[in-house]
C-alpha cells in the first residue's frame, strides 16, 4: 500500500507541475503584454520597459517559469533597487487590477466557495443516493416512475435559470428569504444558512437527479448479480442483504465521480457565485476573466486543477479501501 500511495503522490506532483508549465505559458505568451495592460494605451515604451523589469518580464521565458514556481513555495522578488517588494510564500503575484496579493485575495474568497461546496455536497449526496437507493429497491413502481421523472427533469433545467427563479419567488415575492450575502457563521448563524441556503439547493438540484439516477442504475445490477442471489437463497433478510452486500459494490462508483464533483466545486461554482453575488472563488474567477487579469485567472486555473488532482488521489486511496481487488492490486 506504501508503495501504491508513493507512485500516486508521485503522479499528482508530475502533473501539477505540467499544469503549472502549461498554464504559465499560455497566460503569459499567448495574452496581451501584461505590462501594457498595466500601463494603459497613453503609456511611454519606457514605462513599459520599466513595468517589464518590475514583474520580471524581461527575463528568458523558463527563468520567469521557475521564478513563480519558486515563488509558490519559498517566495520571491519583485523589482529591483529601490522597487524591490517581496512576495511571500506561497506567492501567485500581484493582480494587474486591484494590486492585492493573489494569493491574499484566494484565501479571502475560498471559505465562500468551500461554504458553498460542502453544503451544496450533503444535500445532493443525501438526497440522490437515498432516492435512487429507494428507486432501485421499489422498480417499476409509482414511486421510482416518480423520482426518475423529477430527475430526470431536475438534470435538464439550468443553474441559472433556477438560481433566477428562486431569487424572484423566495426573496422578491414571498420574501421569506434575504438576498443571499457572504456571511460568517459565527456572525450570525442564521443569516449565514439563510443566504447560502438558496446557492445550496441551486447546485444540489442538478447533481441530486444525475446522482438518483446512477445510483438506481447500480443498485439494479448489483442486484441482480449471482452473489445476491446467494445471499438471499441463505435466508438473509432484504434489508440485510442490501445493506451488507450491495450497497458497497453499488455505491463505489459514486465515490468516484462525487471526489471529482466535490473537487472541481471547491475551486469556485462561477455560475452560481456570480448569480447571487456572492464573493467566492468562481466569482472572483469571473470579474478577473472580464478584466483579463491574468494572474488571478491563473491563480484559480492552478487552484482548481490543485483539487481535481487531490480529489482523484482520494477517490483512489478510498477505492483500494472499498475493493479488496484494489488493495490487492496495490500490494
Amino acid at each position: 500500500m506504501a508503495r501504491y500511495l508513493a507512485g500516486r503522490l508521485a503522479w499528482v506532483v508530475l502533473i501539477l507541475f505540467m499544469v503549472c508549465l502549461f498554464t504559465f505559458i499560455i497566460f503569459f505568451t499567448l495574452q496581451p503584454d501584461p505590462a501594457v495592460m498595466i500601463c494603459g494605451k497613453t503609456c511611454t515604451q519606457e514605462r513599459i520597459d520599466q513595468i517589464h523589469v518590475v514583474l520580471g518580464l524581461d527575463k528568458p521565458l523558463l527563468t520567469q517559469f521557475f521564478g513563480f514556481l519558486f515563488g509558490i513555495f519559498a517566495g520571491r522578488d519583485y523589482g529591483e533597487g529601490a522597487n524591490l517588494v517581496h512576495c511571500a510564500a506561497p506567492c501567485l503575484g500581484y493582480s494587474f487590477q486591484t494590486g492585492q496579493s493573489v494569493w491574499d485575495m484566494v484565501v479571502d474568497r475560498l471559505p465562500v466557495s468551500a461554504t458553498v461546496a460542502i453544503g451544496a455536497a450533503v444535500l445532493w449526496l443525501l438526497i440522490g443516493v437515498v432516492a435512487g437507493l429507494v428507486s432501485a429497491v421499489k422498480e417499476g413502481t409509482w414511486w421510482d416512475r416518480a423520482a426518475m421523472g423529477l430527475a430526470l427533469g431536475g438534470s435538464s433545467i439550468p443553474n441559472y435559470v433556477l438560481a433566477l427563479a428562486l431569487q424572484y419567488v423566495l426573496v422578491v415575492q414571498l420574501q421569506v428569504l434575504p438576498f443571499p450575502q457572504a456571511v460568517a457563521f459565527g456572525d450570525d448563524p442564521v443569516l449565514w444558512f439563510e443566504s447560502y441556503l438558496m446557492p445550496w439547493v441551486v447546485l444540489a438540484t442538478v447533481y441530486a437527479c444525475l446522482y438518483a439516477r446512477l445510483t438506481r442504475a447500480n443498485v439494479i445490477d448489483t442486484l441482480a448479480e449471482n452473489f445476491m442471489r446467494t445471499a438471499r437463497s441463505k435466508g438473509l433478510s432484504p434489508a440485510l442483504t442490501l445493506r451488507r452486500h450491495a450497497l458497497r459494490p453499488a455505491l463505489t462508483p459514486i465515490a468516484t465521480i462525487f471526489g471529482m464533483d466535490f473537487a472541481a466545486l471547491l475551486g469556485g461554482a462561477l455560475i452560481t457565485e456570480t448569480v447571487f453575488g456572492l464573493n467566492g472563488v468562481g466569482k472572483m474567477a469571473a470579474d478577473s476573466i472580464a478584466k483579463n487579469d491574468q494572474p488571478v485567472i491563473m491563480a484559480v486555473t492552478l487552484l482548481a486543477a490543485f483539487f481535481v488532482v487531490i480529489g482523484n488521489l482520494v477517490v483512489d486511496l478510498v477505492y483500494a479501501r472499498l475493493d479488496p481487488r484494489v488493495r490487492i492490486a496495490a500490494k
